[in-house]
């Protein structure tokens, strides 16, 4: 699979989650997902920047169009904030360390075709997701 584009964006404060947002529609719509897939793919994105600063204090996404076999779009969520100490509960539905209703991250995985998470305590935490067309 051959990355055609890279970009990153910084996710500092709110305001960069519409950025986040924005960037993720115009590219998405650019490589021809489905309107489905395009608001799929921001509503899992959204999710991620939001808990970048929230849980993370901040990072940044870089935004990736795959071309190969298939066409696809790519996105690595990372911090160097506290990590999370068990990844398979904070996956789980209900569960959260904050506010929230706790759909989150297990929400975000179900939004998209590939997840993946490397988060390490003390470290940050990287999430990569990828939408297929």
């Amino acid at each position: 699979m051959a990355v055609v584009s890279s970009e990153n964006v910084p996710i500092k404060s709110e305001p960069d989650v519409v950025t986040v947002r924005r960037r993720v529609r115009e590219v998405s719509g650019q490589l021809g997902l489905s309107l489905v897939d395009q608001t799929k793919i921001i509503t899992a994105a959204s999710e991620l920047a939001r808990n970048t600063i929230i849980y993370g204090g901040g990072g940044s996404m870089q935004i990736q169009t795959l071309n190969g076999p298939r066409v696809g779009l790519r996105l690595t969520f990372e911090d160097q904030g506290p990590g999370i100490p068990d990844v398979e509960l904070a996956l789980r539905d209900g569960f959260t360390t904050g506010s929230g209703l706790g759909l989150g991250l297990g929400g975000s995985k179900r939004l998209v075709n590939e997840f993946d998470i490397v988060s390490r305590p003390g470290e940050g935490t990287r999430i990569t997701i990828t939408r297929w067309k």
